[in-house]
């Protein structure tokens, strides 16, 4: 068992040319359920219109566009009026929320366009969208969903440390707990405990139903433009501190036996460096929690605990707020929010820092992590403007 490598804040002259050098200054977030009278266009739409506003921007002042979800960002562009000098249609798998945003800050850190709108929209729930199944990149081994995948990998991991399936419960029920606090969540007001943990329907063991995100119709839009820029605008700018990614597909195909934690490892040393921060400067934490495992392959990626000790690290509350020193999902997460691919998570990273979350607040909320789990490992460090 290996033991974390430290990340200490580095030395300032290793400064990273990107470091604070863009900034999300607006989000959307529509309403999340089943929208059957609505479409990916229409839920991204109401998204982009919240996010304007939040900023204190008009359609006219937007000249790039990343579309995700959305079928045709020329529909799209057209829709809202958008005449951009720079636009992207990004893969529609959740790795691609991160990515998106190191594309846009690559695109306005290099002039390709100053003020980009990232639009998410998904009409899952009511088209029944199936995940897995089929032909699908799961299929050559037998494995017909990513939530077999998952369960295959947890079982592995209890296998090898020890871990149980209790553990998981410590996550579910914190980010059940952090719903209850965000009026918008799928799962306001329905509360659960370990015990409900325990107890529910096995979907694919050793997971259950309270193991499982959600699935649900929505829309999400940040919009990034340069550090400068931002500080004209309305809101207190979030800053893309640092980020950082490592793709592995040598099993592209089947659960991976080493949990991401090589590339995860990489990815953490790395994105600290680039944001000049370490461990100890986070405020909270923002996991892509498609299934209960993969927040504990993140943190024992990112070095939060030792490999294999994930379960202990999460037991007694360390991840619910006002209780634990790593406040993490605060809206709810993807268990229990709502599941927006990451970008409801990111969204929820920026309202942190701008320190308009109400009852789920992060005290003095100075930085966030942005965490996910897959073939292309991904991280990103948002801080508030001083």
């Amino acid at each position: 068992m290996n033991a974390p490598t430290s990340v200490a804040s580095p030395a300032l002259a290793s400064t990273w040319a990107m470091r604070d050098k863009t900034a999300v200054v607006g989000v959307g977030t529509t309403d999340y359920g089943s929208f059957p009278d609505s479409d990916a266009y229409g839920l991204g739409a109401d998204a982009l219109n919240m996010a304007l506003d939040d900023a204190g921007l008009s359609v006219g002042d937007i000249d790039g566009l990343i579309v995700n979800r959305i079928p045709s960002y020329e529909r799209f562009a057209e829709m809202m009026g958008i005449a951009p000098k720079y636009c992207l249609q990004t893969e529609a798998p959740g790795r691609f929320s991160a990515v998106s945003l190191m594309l846009a800050a690559q695109a306005i850190a290099t002039g390709a366009a100053n003020t980009i709108a990232l639009v998410y929209g998904n009409n899952g729930r009511s088209v029944r969208v199936r995940y897995g199944g089929g032909d699908g990149a799961w299929s050559p081994w037998g494995m017909t969903s990513p939530g077999a995948t998952h369960a295959m990998m947890w079982r592995r991991h209890m296998h090898q440390f020890g871990t149980r399936h209790a553990d998981l419960g410590w996550i579910a029920t914190a980010f059940r707990h952090h719903a209850n606090l965000n009026p918008q969540a799928v799962m306001h007001d329905r509360r659960i405990t370990l015990e409900d943990h325990a107890g529910a329907r096995p979907i694919c063991e050793p997971l259950a139903l309270l193991d499982y995100c959600l699935i649900n119709d929505g829309g999400v839009a940040w919009i990034m433009t340069s550090a400068e820029r931002a500080k004209d605008l309305r809101r207190k700018p979030v800053l893309v501190s640092g980020y950082a990614r490592q793709d592995s597909f040598h099993y592209g195909s089947a659960p991976p036996q080493d949990y991401w934690y090589p590339a995860l490892r990489m990815v953490s040393q790395e994105v600290h460096q680039r944001a000049g921060t370490g461990r100890d400067d986070l405020s909270g934490l923002s996991i892509y929690d498609n299934f209960t495992p993969t927040v504990i392959f993140s943190l024992e990626g990112m070095g939060f605990c030792k490999q294999g000790e994930g379960g202990d690290f999460v037991r007694d509350g360390t991840l619910q707020l006002g209780q634990g020193r790593w406040p993490t999902n605060t809206s709810g997460g993807h268990l229990s929010d709502s599941y927006m691919q990451g970008w409801g998570l990111i969204a929820e990273a920026v309202r942190q820092l701008q320190g308009v979350c109400g009852d789920r607040q992060i005290p003095d909320a100075k930085a966030i992590q942005y965490i996910c789990a897959t073939n292309i490992a991904s991280s990103v460090i948002l801080r508030s403007a001083s």
